[in-house]
């Protein structure tokens, strides 16, 4: 078993990735990071750099972590996609990271983190970010 981070590079993501490592540790278990683009988007400002999720990687590697980074597609739906990588990948935990969104805002647009939250077939861990980042 492992726990999966769903990670981009904000400070949300950033919370996710801190909160993914320590339960990680907590638990004994590997950590998996997911950084999802949508399939033939040509720019997408949720896909982190490699040099980004090279140092996640390191990161949850010096607390002790053994750590995998993928980088799925997906065609419709990121909360299906992400859903599916969870249960391939056998994770007793999933963790996000929210950012703040006006109810109108999730209305006219949706939540992936809501889908997650609500469909998700095993735990979910949701950390807000702390202002603070480190990449």
């Amino acid at each position: 078993m492992s726990i999966i981070v769903g990670f981009v590079p904000t400070p949300a993501g950033e919370a996710a990735l801190a909160a993914g490592i320590a339960e990680a540790q907590l638990r004994n278990q590997d950590l998996v990071i997911v950084n999802s683009a949508r399939e033939g988007a040509l720019v997408d400002k949720a896909v982190a750099p490699s040099d980004v999720l090279s140092r996640a990687a390191q990161r949850a590697g010096e607390a002790g972590v053994n750590a995998t980074v993928i980088q799925p597609s997906y065609q419709h739906d990121l909360a299906d996609e992400f859903l599916d990588v969870a249960r391939e990948v056998d994770a007793s935990l999933i963790v996000i990271g929210l950012r703040h969104r006006t109810q109108v805002g999730k209305f006219i647009l949706g939540s992936h983190a809501q889908r997650i939250l609500m469909q998700a077939d095993r735990p979910v861990l949701a950390v807000k970010a702390d202002g603070g980042g480190r990449f």
